[in-house]
């Protein structure tokens, strides 16, 4: 599967990465809470991608060393997580000129079948899957080079393929699996779209760990398409489209419930994000305590303005971490004074005024429900 990757990158002594095949009996239904010691029971998806990931630092394959990032939760409601991330902010590499929703792939830009073999984790492969179109895509788990947080890996479809940065079903399920098998509550699975921070435009999705909760897992939200779960996530940084799954049977009708929604974005001339996380039913935590308190995985789904390039003077990017509460900040004084009003003001310049998300949601409601 990793065939796509220059064999001119592969240096004598690179790791090779390790078939991970996974069943139903691995997924973790009852993942753990916020109680207790957050990520004291990893599952053998966790413990195969952490021993890899620390091995390649030990390696030396990633652009600075990763120790734990000083971390703060700003004063205020909304429970915004802030951390200090200096290197990634200097030593990452610059992002792509993106000047298009649908900007072809570029084979002559910097692209993942470039990275060297070390650099992928795991090949991540569910058993006895079936190769219909909606089966999940068998992934590459690979380091980021400039990670975010520990555990912070990239999941590619073949990079072969040569797809662009433009959210698929079949990458999005996959996505929603790996989430699911890990037993970390922090354990988050994003993406970036075309026109909304990604640096890359060849098809991927980020994972990583933040051991922080946030307030996307837990807030209530109002429904807009209740048979096919999708609401609108208000009173949290970044109101967003919400789509629900209680467990792995809902995956493959809500990953492609997402990527209809994003297509119609695109379409409306909109950039998108999408954040993956456990979280509670969308009516909030009460709503699930009657069937067993189970929860389940929350997708967002971000409409907003494309910006093409980066912005001048901006404190940060705003990406799929922004958007969800997590502050990636490579500036000490940035990350020592910043105020959560002075966050959400950045955060919610890139938005649509509310009134206009509300009829876009009533839009995707008619669009899901045919």
């Amino acid at each position: 599967p990793a065939a796509g990757m220059a064999a001119a990158g592969e240096e004598p002594g690179d790791p090779s990465p390790e078939d991970f095949v996974y069943g139903e009996e691995d997924f973790v239904l009852q993942g753990a809470g916020w109680g207790g010691e957050p990520g004291s029971a990893p599952s053998r998806f966790d413990r195969a991608l952490l021993k890899g990931w620390s091995d390649r630092m030990e390696r030396g394959l990633f652009r600075y060393r990763l120790g734990p990032l000083p971390t703060r939760v700003l004063p205020g409601p909304m429970r915004l997580v802030a951390q200090l991330n200096v290197q990634r902010g200097t030593e990452r590499r610059p992002p792509q000129a993106v000047r298009s929703l649908r900007q072809p792939f570029d084979p002559r830009a910097f692209n993942f079948t470039r990275i060297r073999p070390g650099e992928v984790l795991l090949r991540l492969r569910r058993a006895g899957g079936d190769d219909g179109p909606a089966a999940p895509d068998h992934l590459l788990v690979a380091i980021n080079v400039s990670p975010l947080e520990r555990g912070h890996v990239l999941l590619l479809p073949e990079p072969a393929r040569g797809l662009p940065q433009a959210l698929t079903a079949p990458l999005l399920r996959g996505g929603l699996e790996a989430a699911l098998l890990s037993a970390h509550p922090g354990f988050r699975v994003g993406f970036n779209g075309l026109g909304a921070c990604a640096s890359v435009n060849h098809l991927h999705l980020h994972a990583f760990y933040l051991g922080r909760p946030l307030l996307v897992e837990s807030a209530p939200a109002q429904p807009l398409c209740p048979r096919r779960g999708l609401s609108f996530l208000r009173g949290v940084p970044a109101p967003a489209f919400l789509f629900y799954a209680d467990g792995p049977d809902g995956l493959e009708a809500l990953a492609r419930d997402v990527c209809r929604a994003a297509e119609h974005l695109a379409d409306a001339g909109l950039a998108y994000n999408v954040f993956a996380t456990r979280g509670d039913p969308p009516g909030g935590p009460a709503a699930g305590a009657g069937a067993g308190g189970g929860r389940g995985l929350r997708v967002l789904l971000w409409a907003r303005r494309p910006s093409f390039g980066a912005k001048a003077g901006a404190a940060f990017n705003v990406a799929l971490c922004e958007l969800a509460g997590y502050l990636p900040l490579p500036a000490p004084a940035v990350f020592r004074e910043i105020t959560e009003a002075e966050a959400l003001r950045a955060i919610r310049e890139h938005l649509l005024p509310e009134p206009q998300l509300l009829r876009l949601g009533g839009d995707l409601a008619r669009l899901l429900a045919d």
